[in-house]
């Protein structure tokens, strides 16, 4: 495998996770919204997902980002008669969003990024030694 491989590897592991982050973020913005009515359905989890494909011109496998999906676990409901989404017996439903799962995928998701962001220093890096070499 040659370094332009390594790079363009790394760069479409870059890429699934700025994608992930973007989702998460998402998620995140949307924690706390509930349905404008009674039995309108919150704001529903999204999730990405990714898929191996093998890229003949890298001669390797690369990472592919797909199609997002949606959590379907259950809403959470919560007891606020005032609400303007509170059904017949007070109760709001709210996203199936969990804050907590939230920063742990987004803290997974940053590892993985500087991970391939480390990959590609690391190639210029090597490519910039073996110029070096080979003037020398």
């Amino acid at each position: 495998m040659d370094f332009s491989a390594s790079l363009k590897i790394a760069a479409t592991g870059l890429h699934a996770q700025s994608a992930r982050m973007r989702v998460i973020a998402e998620n995140l913005a949307n924690a706390d919204s509930a349905g404008k009515a009674p039995g309108d359905d919150p704001y529903r989890r999204r999730v990405p997902t990714f898929q191996a494909a093998y890229d003949s011109a890298v001669g390797g496998k690369v990472v592919e980002v797909g199609k997002l999906a949606y959590d379907m676990s259950e809403f959470t409901s919560r007891y606020e008669p005032g609400h303007p989404a509170a059904d017949a017996t007070g109760y709001v439903q709210y996203p199936n969003v969990n804050p907590l799962i939230e920063a742990a995928d987004m803290r997974e998701a940053q590892r993985t990024y500087e991970a391939n962001l480390n990959v590609v220093s690391v190639t210029r890096q090597m490519l910039g030694r073996t110029l070096d070499i080979l003037r020398g």
